[in-house]
């Protein structure tokens, strides 16, 4: 938009063209007047179509006192005695203005177009935005930021209603406190009725409260026909359509991250009934089982003719399965607290032989069948959290027992690099396939290997990873190139002084 001091600065520039025009047509005797006038036209003609109306105008008048002064008799003074010399003065008067008016209606239609060529850019570029908008806690914040960017706005809110309160959303370098008076007084009268005004291109409710001595609009912003915030902007000029239409941009964006929030609450129900339903299938399958295996075996002892190796050999099957049933609600409990948030880490120093020592334990008869061969680099002091750690491990040798043939080996090995403590076990299976690998620590999911055994709840590999992350660690699985897979753990700790100066020499 033109200012007034480049007003000035191309009426200065004009003057001086007029000025040079006419000292060079004098230098070169020129005295035709139609000539004369011709030059001078064109230099109104250059003038209206670079400044505004009023530059114009004044070039005109000015160029017909020089035309006056200069050229017609008698020259030096700003009589005519030539009564013709009136009619072409008028004549080129009347051409200049009306030259004058049509050159500066066609630039500020120019103008125009061009301005709002550029709003039409500034909203299309904020649908863009506004689908990259997720549904975040700050998403209204970075929707104000994107009106501010995308606008050049000084200042920039999104207002929302809420419990008789506003939320109020502010973007941009200037900080303006909005009176809430005024936000609730615009949004009552938004409600009230909806018209639209075909000049200004604008539905009602428009407002302008004054800040700090600043003008601030503020914009009724609805879904449909429904009011449900305010849009407050100040600073730069924004034509009232303009604004209008932006409101129903940004309104949009409200109501696209409410749905978003919506349908991620909608999503979370149904996840959390799809977890509590496949639990409940899982539970119902794996207690099944081990209650059978100890029903019956409670049976033969009680029938009293059995062998002593016989009860015995029950006696351990009650005992196993017991324990496996123990197992099965551990992994519940641990899943509870993990969903919780309740898992805590309790760290102190101890070997790592007395970890590995301990996951054994707690696995004992799944790994009866098979060869363990456990490998501890140097078997240093570490600190951690000896029961997180011994339960995760328990967990990957559990599944390590179920995919290993009975007599292959399960693997343990251990070492303290620059990564930490990395435990990895190996077992001697058929592997991971390819389509199981990403989601092999999900909950509740069981590769197609694990969908044919009859064992199994798939929360082991998932409450592992949630394990770990109490205290830092990682987890990930791979094949081995000479058949089975390997999980690797990770594990940030701490390594006793002499320790680490051990295993560095």
């Amino acid at each position: 938009m033109t200012t007034g001091r480049e007003d000035g600065v191309r009426l200065t520039l004009a003057g001086a063209a007029l000025a040079g025009v006419t000292v060079a047509l004098q230098l070169l005797a020129v005295s035709s007047p139609s000539t004369v006038s011709t030059t001078y036209l064109l230099i109104v003609l250059v003038v209206a179509t670079t400044s505004r109306l009023r530059v114009a105008v004044i070039t005109s008048i000015a160029a017909m006192l020089s035309l006056n002064f200069f050229f017609l008799p008698p020259i030096g003074n700003f009589t005519i005695s030539d009564p013709e010399n009136w009619g072409a003065l008028v004549a080129f008067l009347a051409v200049s203005l009306v030259a004058s008016h049509l050159s500066s209606v066609a630039r500020e239609r120019t103008e125009d177009a061009l301005e709002r060529r550029n709003e039409v850019a500034r909203l299309f570029d904020l649908g863009r935005d506004v689908l990259q908008i997720s549904d975040s806690p700050d998403a209204l914040t970075v929707l104000a930021r994107a009106v501010a960017r995308r606008f050049d706005l000084e200042f920039v809110a999104v207002a929302l209603p809420r419990d008789g309160q506003w939320d109020v959303h502010p973007a941009g370098p200037l900080q303006v406190p909005l009176d809430t008076r005024e936000l609730a007084s615009a949004f009552a009268s938004a409600q009230t009725s909806l018209e639209f005004d075909a000049y200004s291109r604008t539905y009602t409710g428009h407002r302008v409260s004054v800040v700090d001595g600043r003008e601030v609009r503020l914009v009724p912003l609805r879904a449909g026909t429904r009011p449900i915030g305010v849009l407050a902007a100040a600073e730069r000029p924004v034509e009232p359509g303009t604004l209008d239409a932006l409101a129903g941009v940004v309104a949009i964006a409200v109501e696209r991250v409410r749905f978003l929030g919506e349908l991620k609450a909608g999503a979370l129900a149904r996840q959390e009934e799809q977890l509590k339903t496949a639990l409940l299938a899982s539970l119902s399958h794996d207690l099944r089982t081990p209650l059978t295996a100890i029903n019956v075996a409670a049976s033969n002892l009680k029938a009293g003719e059995l062998s002593p190796d016989e009860r015995r050999e029950q006696s351990d099957l009650i005992l196993s399965e017991s324990g496996r049933l123990t197992r099965l609600f551990e992994n519940v409990l641990d899943m509870a607290r993990i969903d919780a948030n309740a898992v805590t880490s309790e760290t102190r120093w101890t070997h790592v032989s007395e970890i590995v020592a301990a996951a054994r334990d707690q696995v004992g008869p799944a790994l009866d069948r098979h060869l363990v061969d456990v490998v501890i680099d140097g078997d240093p002091i570490v600190q951690l959290d000896p029961r997180l750690t011994a339960s995760a491990l328990a967990h990957l040798l559990e599944n390590a027992a179920q995919y290993t043939p009975p007599g292959a080996a399960v693997r343990i090995s251990a070492v303290v690099d620059e990564r930490g403590l990395v435990l990895c076990v190996r077992d001697h299976g058929p592997g991971i396939s390819s389509a199981d690998l990403p989601r092999l620590f999900e909950r509740f999911y069981r590769g197609a290997e694990g969908r044919s055994r009859t064992s199994g709840t798939g929360m082991g590999l998932w409450i592992v990873r949630g394990l770990l992350a109490a205290g830092g660690g990682r987890i990930w699985a791979e094949n081995c190139s000479d058949g089975g897979a390997q999980f690797t753990m990770v594990i940030p700790v701490a390594v006793k002084a002499f320790q680490a100066d051990a295993l560095s020499s």
